[in-house]
């Protein structure tokens, strides 16, 4: 996936070719865990599926919650159509639109620490993320530079609702799918203090500026993977219900809230698939605990 990984047979050689623009047909397979070389390059990548496990316990100067990167990127990583990382690293730099430049693969770990784990960067010379960054590049050996492989990211090309989704309807997807992992309080579960199922809304979260608060991201996800081992069960319409559903439930404020909820929402929310400052059910979606 780097300029040191050799390139699959699935694509052109050439990393920035018009060909190698084009969707990959095939799913790309990640080398086996068993492959990982001794020494201490295999100490730093075994490192980081460590930190990308269990996030908390590894990385723990960087979290703000108790959530694990494999939380939402299933199978430490590996699992197609969960945003897995041999679908990410060659895909970097790339311009994003979220912070207004071009960013390294190392920027959008970054932003993962600061959004969905509601904590810090660590920096960029950090050892966690060096090890982070070292695990992807194993996981993508092999793969094509700067090719969208099939199964990366989340699988939301022509994934549209039926109906404009519903609070109500996905309260019920959620009590009759979703409840017996994530709890009626949708707070997961954990066991020695771990999570087992993550806390999908509150002060555990992500928080309001992760991608999982948008709609159609949550919605895809969770039509892919959801319930738990039995994805693409849901129809589309409860995809979409039940993340609606979730994403309206309060969650840690956006870390760049610039003391206006209108104002915040104007310069980072300004889409309908974010719920942050709007109102539903007579309730300010984003207000800071005391305006609430």
């Amino acid at each position: 996936a780097g300029a040191t990984a050799a390139a699959a047979p699935v694509a052109a050689t050439t990393a920035h070719s018009a060909v190698a623009a084009k969707p990959v047909a095939q799913v790309f397979v990640p080398p086996p865990e068993s492959s990982i070389p001794a020494g201490p390059l295999g100490d730093v990548i075994r490192q980081g599926r460590a930190i990308f496990t269990d996030t908390p316990d590894h990385a723990a100067a960087y979290v703000g919650n108790r959530l694990s990167c494999s939380n939402c990127h299933l199978d430490a990583g590996r699992l197609a159509n969960s945003a897995p990382l041999w679908g990410a690293y060659g895909m970097y730099p790339q311009y994003r639109k979220k912070n207004g430049h071009v960013n390294t693969f190392g920027e959008r770990l970054q932003g993962c620490f600061k959004f969905s784990m509601n904590g810090k960067a660590p920096p960029l010379d950090s050892a966690e993320m060096v090890a982070l960054e070292t695990y992807a590049w194993w996981m993508a050996k092999g793969a094509p530079v700067g090719v969208e492989l099939k199964g990366a990211g989340y699988p939301k090309q022509g994934f549209k609702p039926p109906q404009p989704p519903d609070y109500t309807r996905g309260e019920n997807v959620y009590e009759k799918n979703c409840a017996l992992c994530h709890g009626n309080d949708g707070q997961g579960q954990q066991v020695a203090g771990r999570n087992v199922f993550p806390p999908l809304w509150g002060p555990q979260s992500f928080n309001w500026g992760a991608g999982m608060h948008q709609l159609d991201n949550a919605a895809a996800f969770i039509k892919a993977n959801m319930p738990f081992s039995r994805g693409d069960t849901l129809s589309d319409q409860d995809a979409w219900d039940v993340a609606m559903f979730m994403d309206a439930h309060e969650r840690p404020q956006d870390p760049r809230f610039n003391g206006s909820v209108s104002e915040t929402r104007k310069k980072y929310h300004d889409t309908p698939m974010s719920l942050y400052g709007t109102e539903l059910n007579g309730h300010l979606l984003g207000a800071p605990a005391g305006e609430r």
